[in-house]
């Protein structure tokens, strides 16, 4: 009996059999004959367990273990369920320092095995024994479970495995992430359960065998739990970091989660993070759910940051009912992200964003009878968020996004309250993108199709809309950020004026779009006498002939000084305090093109001016007067004398050496004048290309393109040949022959005969005038001479009988062709 109980110790029938095993395979047992009965893998993984629990792995038996394992790989299924037989009981009897042996066991065995081709059935021993240990409530064998899963997970598997689930793991780890033990022991486990998430998004995500850890079942845990550690810390960048925390490790995590997702499963991941914000309320303030979003949209694959921004704006769909702080939060969240999407999304998806900020700001406006303050945030938050994305893209793009916005912009004939607070809140939105805008063309910055509408705008009879409209021409026009300069009206010299000559395309746009832009101006000043609306259209002239003057330019300029004159004493309707801003306005408008030209005749004839204005008049000069403050009783409107007279501006002109025509026999723009671009802008043009020419030019030396015959008389255009095949074509290039030469000679000698000796009459009605602009001109002019003649020879009735049956010469149509 005694050499019985050497070997087993309580008698207890339950644990005899496994007292004994475990007794025998000691070598120094007095009955050693029963080790030859176990098979040699158990004996080599019963070695490898200490006689003293604390002593740890035996090391050198552990190494037999593992000779074994890599000598025997179809062993290692029944090794790895033999240690989580051992490592079950253990648990249940409490002893942890014999499970803690058992799974590093595992570990070392799976690290030495990792290559073998049966691995997968050794695997799920290990998983079996990592799920024995986190269903234990002692934290050290969830931390040493959960370490031992993150090394699995590193492991590149060769083998596909088509039956493991990882769904416990998900869940058991994200309990861990919720720890609530005392502080080291809540951040360990913590920490444990972020880098058991972490393994299992690494294991799962390479493998499309195993189960899709992108269900929402599995995102509604991970993506919540990391979020959960990542607000509870002080938002710590990871390289700032000294220790690795929860909140670092989390948000490291994320990235890497959102970093892997494809664009079908980028939505599984941002669902579960608005839901989270919502219940949690981080909206309201926003910094978190900033911070979470950056770190979504600088992670996740740039050609998927589009999904992220509509995702974004869908919430703020469903959240149209919230309260304002609410949604002002997510358009914020919005604007700060925006930027990032806007470099991937062209075409479509661009103007498709635009066209959901602008349905949001429409439903702000619609569904509100007063604007509130929060409300107006929360609309101010969706026009950042819509200049922030316009800012990245290249300029081309912001014009289209500009042309789109003037597109939704309602009608002026809609003058109720909500419409137009609806203007004013898309044109808001359309200076926004026009700040972001850099001018260097002005052809290209005002298509006709975005200028046209916005000149309509810039008439319209409301107050804030027409400022806005002014504030977008300001941001268009201002190459130079002269605009802070300008913004005050004064007759003072500017300091620090930045300017550059404009370039011939700029020329050409004024030539061709200068007379529209200037003819709303003049309406626009002419609608209110407020101080505000003044000094912005007056901002916007300044900004136009600074950006605009030049020799070619200049008498257009003062033509539309001259109607701002014009419309301030002639139309009735406005006040006498608006009468006398607007002279102002002349005045100083003067002052300005007379620096910016240079031309100083013109500036000493503004000079006198002022100084007489100054002594008569001086509300005929700046500062603007308020209506509400000046009374119109003291204001005398009747000064001709201190006018600018256009006469003497064409003298300023020819005294300095330029061409005055177009200033002499051109009308002031007046109010409400119908545009008629084509009949002035040919004039212009005509004069501009006429290089001081007179009648008495050599006409011999007409050297004209033989297309331009088809104006002259008697003379036929070649046609071509009707053939059309490679020899035509080439002889077409070829140098042109002698007779070819000759005939061309022969046919300008015929044209410039034709002009010398051919009959007046008959080269007028040749040479039909294309329109009847330069006609008018002459009839108004030669009318008013003939009232004059009329006074001086009233007593030679006789005379003034024969002129009446007779046609006068000035009635005779000179086409443009003669004028030189």
């Amino acid at each position: 009996m005694a050499l019985i109980r050497c070997c087993f110790e309580p008698p207890e029938l339950p644990e005899f059999f496994d007292s004994f095993v475990q007794k025998c395979t000691d070598s120094s047992c007095c009955c050693g004959c029963c080790s030859a009965l176990r098979p040699r893998y158990k004996r080599l993984v019963d070695n490898i367990f200490p006689v003293n629990p604390e002593d740890g792995l035996v090391k050198s038996n552990m190494e037999k273990l593992t000779f074994y394992s890599l000598s025997s790989p179809d062993k290692l299924d029944r090794i790895g369920e033999y240690l989580y037989q051992k490592a079950t009981k253990d648990i249940n009897r409490k002893r942890y320092k014999l499970a803690e042996i058992a799974m590093e066991a595992m570990d070392l065995l799976l690290q030495a095995c990792h290559a073998q081709t049966t691995l997968n059935l050794f695997v799920e021993s290990f998983l079996r024994m990592v799920q024995k240990l986190l269903e234990d409530n002692n934290p050290n064998l969830k931390i040493m479970a959960t370490n031992s899963f993150v090394k699995f997970a590193n492991i590149n598997e060769d083998t596909p495995s088509y039956h493991r689930r990882y769904d416990f793991f998900i869940s058991k780890f994200s309990s861990m992430c919720h720890s609530s033990e005392s502080q080291d022991l809540r951040d360990s486990l913590r920490l444990a359960g972020i880098k058991g998430l972490q393994g299992v998004i690494r294991k799962t995500v390479s493998d499309d065998l195993v189960e899709n850890i992108w269900e929402a079942q599995h995102m509604e845990k991970i993506v919540p739990s990391l979020l959960f550690n990542m607000q509870s810390g002080d938002m710590t960048p990871v390289e700032d970091a000294t220790n690795v925390t929860p909140p670092v490790l989390a948000e490291e995590v994320l990235r890497e989660l959102v970093g892997r997702a494809s664009f079908g499963h980028i939505r599984s991941v941002l669902k579960p993070l608005l839901t989270h914000l919502d219940r949690h309320e981080l909206w309201v303030p926003n910094t978190f759910a900033i911070h979470t979003f950056r770190i979504v949209m600088i992670s996740i694959q740039p050609q998927y940051s589009y999904t992220v921004v509509e995702t974004l704006m869908q919430h703020l769909d469903s959240n149209f009912k919230s309260s304002p702080k609410t949604r002002t939060s997510l358009a914020v969240v919005l604007s700060k992200i925006i930027a990032i999407a806007a470099g991937e999304s062209v075409g479509p998806s661009a103007l498709d964003i635009i066209n959901n900020l602008l349905t949001h700001l429409r439903t702000s406006v619609s569904t509100t009878t007063e604007i509130t303050t929060e409300e107006s945030q929360y609309q101010e938050a969706l026009i950042n968020a819509l200049g922030e994305f316009a800012n990245h893209h290249p300029d081309y793009q912001k014009i289209e996004i500009m042309l789109f916005i003037m597109n939704t912009v309602p009608d002026l004939s809609k003058k109720s309250k909500s419409d137009q607070m609806l203007q004013n809140i898309l044109l808001k939105s359309l200076l926004k993108v026009g700040t972001q805008y850099s001018t260097v063309s002005f052809e290209k910055a005002f298509p006709a199709s975005f200028l046209q509408p916005l000149l309509k705008m810039a008439r319209a009879p409301h107050d804030p809309t027409r400022m806005i409209v002014m504030q977008i021409f300001q941001a268009l026009l201002d190459r130079h950020q002269n605009e802070q300069v300008l913004s005050n009206v004064s007759v003072k010299p500017y300091p620090a004026l930045s300017q550059e000559p404009p370039s011939r395309s700029d020329i050409i746009f004024t030539h061709k779009y200068g007379a529209n832009i200037m003819q709303a101006l003049i309406d626009s000043m002419a609608l209110s006498d407020r101080v505000d609306p003044l000094s912005s259209s007056y901002n916007t002239a300044a900004l136009l002939i600074v950006e605009m003057s030049c020799s070619e330019t200049v008498q257009e300029f003062l033509l539309f000084i001259l109607g701002i004159q014009q419309v301030a004493s002639t139309v009735e309707t406005l006040g006498a305090v608006h009468k006398c801003n607007l002279h102002a306005i002349a005045i100083s408008l003067l002052v300005l093109i007379s620096r910016v030209t240079g031309i100083n005749n013109l500036l000493e004839y503004a000079q006198k001016i002022i100084d007489a204005r100054r002594e008569e008049a001086a509300y005929y000069l700046p500062p603007l007067l308020e209506p509400k403050k000046m009374s119109s009783k003291n204001l005398n409107l009747s000064l001709p004398h201190l006018s600018i007279d256009k006469l003497a501006l064409g003298e300023c002109l020819q005294n300095a050496g330029m061409d005055a025509q177009r200033l002499n026999t051109g009308a002031p723009y007046t109010l409400h004048q119908t545009d008629h671009p084509g009949h002035r802008h040919s004039w212009v043009e005509s004069v501009s290309n006429m290089t001081q020419r007179n009648s008495s030019a050599d006409l011999t030396v007409y050297n004209g393109d033989v297309d331009s015959v088809n104006s002259s008389p008697g003379v036929t255009k070649k046609i071509l040949a009707p053939e059309f095949n490679f020899d035509a074509m080439k002889r077409a290039l070829a140098e042109p022959t002698e007779t070819a030469k000759k005939e061309q000679r022969e046919r300008q000698m015929q044209i410039v005969q034709t002009f010398r000796e051919g009959e007046f009459d008959d080269l007028m009605r040749r040479t039909e005038p294309k329109h009847e602009l330069i006609q008018n001109r002459l009839n108004e002019l030669f009318n008013s001479l003939a009232v004059e003649r009329q006074i001086t020879q009233s007593d030679n009735k006789t005379a003034q009988s024969q002129a009446s049956h007779e046609k006068p010469v000035y009635e005779t149509n000179f086409p443009e062709l003669f004028y030189y």
